[in-house]
Parts: C-alpha cells; structure tokens; sequence
C-alpha cells in the first residue's frame, strides 16, 4: 500500500468516527427531548391525583366530625384524660415540667380541626375550666399556608394571673439551673403559644394533628411503666421467697436424712454388740 493510499484509509476512518459520534449525539438529544416529554406527563398525573386525593380527603374529613364529636363527649366523662394522654406521649411528654402537667389537669377538651381545604392549614384548640393560673377558657393555635406556600401561625394571648406565668417561672427556674448544673429543665408547654418562629416545621402541633387526635386513646390507655417495673419488683421478691423456702425445705431433708442415717448406724453397733 502506498502512503498516500494508507492517509486515505485514515481519513475514511476519521470520518466514519465523527459521523458515528455525530449520530449517537442526536440519538441521545432525541431521547432527553422525549423523556422529558414523558415526565410532564407523569407530572400531569401526579397533579391530578393530589387533586383527586383532596376531594376524598374533604369528603371524609366532614365524615368523620360526628364521630369525633361523639367521642369528645364520651371523653368529657373521663377526669384527667388529656393530661393523662401527654405524660404517655414520648414526645409531648419530654416537654412537660411539673408545673404543666398541674395546669393540664383542668385541659378538658382537645379540638383539631382542619380548614376546609385542608391544606391551607388547622387549628388546635384546648379548653380548660377554671384554674389558679390563667384566665383563658379556650387556648388555640393556628396555622396557615398562604397561596404562595409561606407557613405562619398565631395563637390566643394567654392571660396570666398574678405571679402564675409558667412560661417567666421556667426561664428563670432555668437559668438559677444552668449556674448549678448542664441538664436543664424544658421550657414550659405554654410557650409553644407564643412561639411562631418556625411555623412550617412545628413539630408538637404535627404531633398532636396526626398522632395524638386521630387516636387520643391509645396513649390515655399506655400503662404506667412505675406500676410494670413494681410489678416486676413483686414478681422478683416472690421468685426469691419460693427460692428460700426451696432451699430450707432442702436442708431440712438433708437434716432429717442425716438423722435417719444415724439411726440405723446406731440399731446396727447394737446388733453387733449382741
């Protein structure tokens, strides 16, 4: 082959690669161009099932306010219930100092209720009777999401009677604790009414809307784990009493054989001496 021939098989070759690049190049523009085809179709979709998923969503959201009348009137009957319900909630109850709970005995009713769209936002309302520490007979907090996405919350002004803002005593009872120790006391439950910081990501209003209010009885019915770990206790101590009287039981048979064995030694020295 001569040289000038070998320079055109390499030109050729040349070629060939660049078309070949070339052709996979749009092969792949026309698979983007037709993926992206297919996602705003699944987009489509998944726009039209959240829509569907809405409508069902209020449909039975109307649905079930009867019952959960109902049962806030059967709640009605049971003291305690609600305070009762937060101590055994693991998350509630890592928020509550002493002085909560004490203010929480007078919780007598828990309404969530959803805005009408749903998902626009809900409101938490707690009832109490009357108590020696704020004048309020229903505190509530509410949160929105306005047309744009942007979350924000309110809540009622709670009414402290004189020398009863649990929400000051905590501050100050945490920062005599913070000169003496590392561990500090939570903040007070309340102040979760004054706190709009974070409204979009406020966990213990999720925690009651979609954990605690659709079930309030599955935590009201928690056993206390005092009561399990005495139970265990009693359990132990029995265990061990049927253990002592075992093993007394066990010397005394192993008196009564030595005595026994001793006897017959002695009818047979007896015998011998015959």
């Amino acid at each position: 082959m001569s040289a000038s021939a070998a320079k055109v098989s390499k030109k050729e070759l040349n070629s060939n690669h660049d078309g070949a690049d070339e052709s996979s190049e749009k092969e792949q523009q026309e698979a983007i161009e037709h993926i992206d085809e297919v996602q705003n179709e699944i987009d489509r979709l998944n726009e039209q099932a959240s829509e569907e998923i809405l409508k069902v969503e209020q449909k039975y959201n109307k649905l079930r306010q009867p019952f959960f009348q109902k049962r806030s009137e059967l709640i009605a009957k049971i003291p305690n219930f609600w305070v009762t319900t937060f101590v055994n909630h693991p998350q509630v109850s890592a928020l509550l100092g002493e002085e909560d709970e004490e203010a929480l005995h007078y919780l007598t009713r828990v309404e969530v209720t959803e805005f009408e769209d749903i998902k626009s936002g809900y409101r938490i309302d707690f009832y109490f009777d009357e108590n020696p520490y704020f004048e309020n007979k229903v505190l509530s907090k509410e949160f929105h999401l306005n047309e744009s996405g942007d979350p924000s919350s309110k809540s009622t002004e709670i009414k402290w009677k004189t020398g009863k803002d649990l929400t000051k005593r905590s501050s100050q009872t945490q920062n005599k604790a913070g000169r003496k120790r590392q561990h500090e006391d939570p903040e007070s439950f309340f102040t979760w009414f004054t706190d709009h910081s974070d409204a979009g990501a406020d966990e213990l209003g999720e925690v009651i809307k979609d954990d605690i209010w659709p079930n309030p009885l599955q935590y009201y019915l928690v056993p206390d784990m005092d009561d399990e770990e005495g139970e265990g206790e009693d359990d132990d101590d029995e265990e061990e009493g049927l253990e002592d009287i075992d093993e007394e039981g066990d010397e005394d048979e192993g008196e009564e054989d030595e005595e026994e064995d001793d006897g017959e030694e002695g009818e047979e020295d007896d015998g011998e001496d015959d």
